[in-house]
């Protein structure tokens, strides 16, 4: 009888600091929401819009997804990183090209719900004689709110091109207020 109360009374061994950040990073890792290409964000054409195959100067597409999730203090850091190409169209050559793109984290579900959204203008530089140049852009800090319990597990978080994201939106106009009487 006094070994089972010796076990019991016993403390439980203390894990190590290393110990510790393995057991944390595993679970930022089982909880890492995915990263997906948002629909019909996959590929930008510069000039937008043109019907004109010969007037295509570039076109970029997105291609492989990466992320990695820490989670502290009830915050979920995310780093997602993307890698690219850019194509030389007809029209185009050297120089720099500006691409924007979006990152949005999305609880999906009968009301999707955007949680986090950023806009990041990466810059391409297109060699002389190169037909197509591979780009890779990672933002480091993707942070949100960690949700009550599994409804990490509706979280999404949507990459793609967003041409427009950069530009102003119009100023609202006032509400108009009730005439008086």
């Amino acid at each position: 009888m006094s070994q089972l109360r010796d076990i019991i009374l016993q403390k439980p061994p203390v894990p190590s600091p290393a110990e510790k950040q393995a057991a944390v990073s595993s679970l930022a890792e089982s909880i890492c929401p995915p990263v997906d290409v948002r629909a019909g964000a996959s590929t930008l054409s510069v000039p937008p819009g043109n019907s004109d195959a010969l007037a295509l100067r570039y076109q970029g597409s997105i291609g492989e997804l990466a992320r990695e999730c820490n989670v502290s203090g009830g915050v979920m850091r995310m780093k997602v990183g993307i890698e690219g190409r850019v194509l030389v169209g007809p029209a185009g050559g050297p120089g720099q090209l500006d691409m924007p793109l979006r990152y949005a984290v999305v609880k999906e579900g009968p009301e999707p719900k955007t949680v986090v959204s950023k806009f990041s203008k990466i810059q391409v530089a297109i060699p002389e004689g190169r037909p197509n140049v591979l780009f890779t852009h990672v933002d480091n800090d993707i942070a949100f709110p960690m949700p009550p319990g599994l409804d990490i597990e509706a979280y999404v978080v949507y990459v793609g091109f967003d041409p427009v994201g950069d530009k102003p939106q119009p100023a609202k106009k006032p509400a108009r207020s009730a005439p008086r009487r």
